[in-house]
């Protein structure tokens, strides 16, 4: 209902306390597994009945490495009664994950290796039975819409019939019995439901261009409600209560995605409901059961919210007087909505789990999260900005260890994966363990990030290791003005994107860092489009032009490719990742230790066979960030 929306409790501080001195000693360096473990008990949910608590924990089965697997124990009000009875029993990967489906079933997500072709499975909740509802090798499927008011359905989208493209069945939840809803032509890319589970709207795209398909029933043929090139989105988000028109998140005529409500009868008038002042609207979220708008998000330095409901936010304000010091998030509820489970975290802890009783006023706690970790001994995560070269505000996050004078400290550049996303304020394992050795972090939205709007988005395109590059390399040159960096003590990391952001910074600016570590990063433009997944190729045309064409910008896709300028290379390189990645091959890591190990460069490479993009498993985390520690710690000697 509130999916995943947060509530500020805190005003962001914008650089206040960057010279302060430290006043208290250094914490000591915690265990690196519990930054990065798994939690002991984690990922609530309610049943819709609100009887029944679900949650997942790692365990071992016969013998093997434990794994997150789901549990369910029964409530009584708001306190658990019983014992936790185990539902599934998965030993190659954590459940990736998962929700409930009416009272009795629960439905899971999982890929094999890392190779992101999710299977959909049902899990009886009473008779422990499973059914895997997508049971096709090399199949990526997602649930479309959990059809509320079926109790034995639900809509499934995956690429069995072609690779490419993703169709819609109504499948059944008890027997895998699937009916086709609504095959793609060939060009849609996305699909909506209306509030009854109807399919009745597509976006389609021919690469460049997009077009908002509509339908008055499931008995209709699509017709064409709008088109724009793709840097113009009309997102459709959910349907207005009546069915009859929908919410969507749109840029059409402006530099900033707003909610707005379209009617198909007038479809190029848009009837604003909410723009934020600065920054792109994240999302909204209605009531199922009071069928309002309740809320919608955005994020400037830190989460913010608009309230279109009295109870919504008079529930949130509620959370936040229980709950001072911390942001809170609503991760689910029963389908009466007055009994919640709520998240409550800061920048310097996961925090903690609680059921919220709205009717008996009770704020019960599930969990901490990672206790092992004392929030007072983190560093807080400060909003920071910084001019870029030619005159763009970049905004970013800056963690300076706790309890050291911010000086001359040895610092590691996190550039964020994508590119076309955003760091956040809020809790990050990473940063925090960072931090925890002794290391600055700065992290920042460089240009091509989202949510600033659409010029600052599309001020990226083309810009791979040029001006994109530049905003990373002036974030360094800001820290150490500051006098925060010691510039012969800079590192970089990132994964993705990120790494591909610091294999640029080594090969393009060989003097600026004294380590880099490339996290399942692109190391070649020419190689990394070849080889993307099926289901992305109908947007190849797209990443062709954000990116570069092989063909028309040769030139310059050669110039920023840093597996082609291995020559350049001296700073000591540390690069891991995963066999089974589908996003960023594992030939572009190959390609870029090669060249480096021709040349004798100093480079570390870690794969791991069950992995892909980014590892997952705990074993595989732990020794990954203990390669990571070891190497920045030898070669910036925090």
């Amino acid at each position: 209902m509130f999916s995943f929306l947060r509530t500020v409790l805190a005003a962001g501080i914008v650089g206040a306390s960057l010279g302060a001195c430290a006043t208290q000693p250094p914490p000591r360096a915690y265990p690196l597994k519990d930054f990065f473990r798994n939690p002991d008990r984690g990922f609530f949910r309610l049943s819709d009945d609100g009887q029944t608590l679900s949650f997942m924990q790692p365990t071992s089965v016969d013998g093997n490495p434990a794994r997150m697997n789901i549990y369910v124990q029964p409530l009584q009000g708001s306190e658990l009664v019983g014992e936790p009875r185990q539902l599934t029993r998965e030993t190659a990967r954590d459940i990736s994950a998962y929700f409930w489906k009416g009272a009795d079933v629960v439905l899971y997500q999982k890929d094999f290796g890392g190779d992101e072709n999710f299977h959909v499975l049902a899990v009886n909740a009473k008779t422990g039975t499973i059914t895997d509802l997508t049971p096709y090798e090399g199949v990526r499927a997602g649930i479309e819409d959990d059809l509320e008011d079926d109790p034995d359905h639900v809509l499934i989208s995956h690429n069995q019939r072609d690779p490419e493209v993703f169709d819609v069945y109504r499948v059944n939840v008890h027997t895998g019995a699937a009916v086709l809803v609504a095959q793609n032509p060939g060009n849609i890319v996305g699909w909506q439901t209306d509030h009854a589970g109807k399919v009745r709207a597509a976006v389609a795209s021919d690469g460049l261009n997009t077009t908002l398909l509509y339908r008055d029933d499931e008995a209709s043929d699509f017709r064409p409600l709008i088109t724009t090139d793709y840097r113009t989105s009309v997102s459709p988000a959910f349907f207005t209560f009546d069915d009859k028109k929908f919410y969507a998140l749109s840029n059409r005529g402006r530099d900033k995605l707003s909610l707005v409500v379209i009617d198909p009868a007038t479809p190029d008038v848009e009837d604003v409901i909410f723009t934020p002042d600065a920054v792109d609207l994240d999302g909204a979220a209605f009531s199922r059961k009071r069928r309002v708008l309740t809320v919608a998000s955005y994020q400037t330095d830190k989460p913010q919210y608009k309230f279109f409901d009295a109870e919504t936010e008079a529930l949130y304000k509620t959370l936040a007087e229980r709950l001072p010091g911390y942001d809170v998030v609503l991760q689910g509820g029963n389908r009466d909505e007055n009994k919640f489970i709520v998240a409550a975290y800061n920048d310097r802890t996961p925090g903690s789990r609680y059921i919220y009783d709205a009717v008996a006023g009770t704020l019960t706690k599930l969990a901490d999260l990672n206790p092992a970790i004392p929030e007072a001994d983190m560093s807080r995560v400060q909003p920071i900005s910084y001019q870029s070269r030619d005159g763009r505000t970049i905004h970013g996050y800056l963690t300076l260890p706790a309890g050291r004078t911010p000086k001359n400290l040895a610092c590691v550049v996190n550039p964020h994966g994508g590119p076309w996303a955003r760091d956040g304020w809020g809790y990050n394992p990473e940063v925090q363990f960072l931090a925890n050795r002794g290391f600055c972090v700065l992290q920042m939205n460089f240009r091509g990030s989202t949510g600033y709007g659409r010029d600052f988005w599309e001020a990226g395109f083309g810009q791979w290791g040029l001006a994109m590059q530049d905003d990373i390399t002036d974030g360094v040159e800001w820290l150490v003005k500051q006098g925060i960096a010691d510039p012969k003590r800079i590192g970089i990391y990132g994964a993705s994107y990120g790494g591909y952001a610091t294999l640029a910074g080594v090969a393009f600016t060989p003097d600026l860092y004294a380590a880099a570590v490339d996290y399942v990063g692109v190391s070649n433009l020419f190689t990394f489009m070849k080889s993307i997944p099926p289901y992305w190729k109908p947007m190849l045309d797209k990443m062709q032009d954000m990116v570069g064409d092989p063909v028309r910008d040769r030139d310059r896709l050669t110039a920023t490719s840093p597996a082609l300028h291995g020559d350049k290379i001296r700073t000591p390189l540390f690069v891991a990742q995963g066999a089974k990645d589908p996003r960023v091959n594992k030939d572009e890591s190959d390609q870029m230790v090669s060249a480096l190990k021709a040349r004798g460069v100093d480079v570390e490479y870690m794969v791991k066979d069950n992995e892909g993009h980014g590892f997952h498993n705990d074993e595989n985390k732990f020794e990954f960030y203990e390669a990571m520690e070891k190497f920045l710690t030898e070669h910036l000697k925090p």
